[in-house]
C-alpha cells in the first residue's frame, strides 16, 4: 500500500473516534434521567448532518482532483493511483466534517437546553 492510502486509512480510523459520547458537561444540580432525554433528542438532530452523503461527496471529489494531478503526467497507472489516494482522503475529509458537524448540533442543542458544555 502507498504512503498517501495508508494516511488516508489511518485519517478514517481517527476521525471515527471521535463522538458525542465524549461530550462532557458540569453535571452539578442536573437531573440525570433528563439530561439522558435531552441527550437523546439532540443526537436525534444530529443525524440530519448527513455524514454519509459528505463523506461520498469528499470520496468523488478527492477521486476527480487525485486522478486530475496523477493524469498530469501522462501514465494512466499514476492518474489511477492519484483518484485512490484522493478518494480515500477525501473521503476521510468528509466523513471528519460530517461527525464534527454532528457534535456541534449536539452540543449546541444541549447549550440551549441550559446544560453547561465543558468541552
Amino acid at each position: 500500500m502507498k504512503k498517501p492510502a495508508l494516511f488516508g486509512v489511518i485519517a478514517i480510523l481517527a476521525s471515527a473516534c471521535t463522538t458525542t459520547d465524549e461530550i462532557i458537561i458540569d453535571n452539578k444540580g442536573v437531573d440525570m434521567s433528563r439530561y439522558e432525554v435531552d441527550l437523546a433528542e439532540c443526537r436525534a438532530y444530529a443525524t440530519e448532518v448527513k455524514t454519509g452523503q459528505k463523506a461520498a461527496k469528499g470520496a468523488a471529489s478527492g477521486a476527480l482532483i487525485g486522478g486530475a494531478i496523477g493524469a498530469i503526467t501522462g501514465d494512466s497507472r499514476k492518474a489511477a493511483e492519484g483518484a485512490g489516494v484522493g478518494a480515500v482522503t477525501g473521503g476521510a475529509r468528509g466523513a471528519s466534517q460530517g461527525q464534527q458537524g454532528e457534535i456541534q448540533v449536539v452540543k449546541t442543542c444541549l447549550r440551549g437546553r441550559g446544560y453547561r458544555i465543558l468541552n
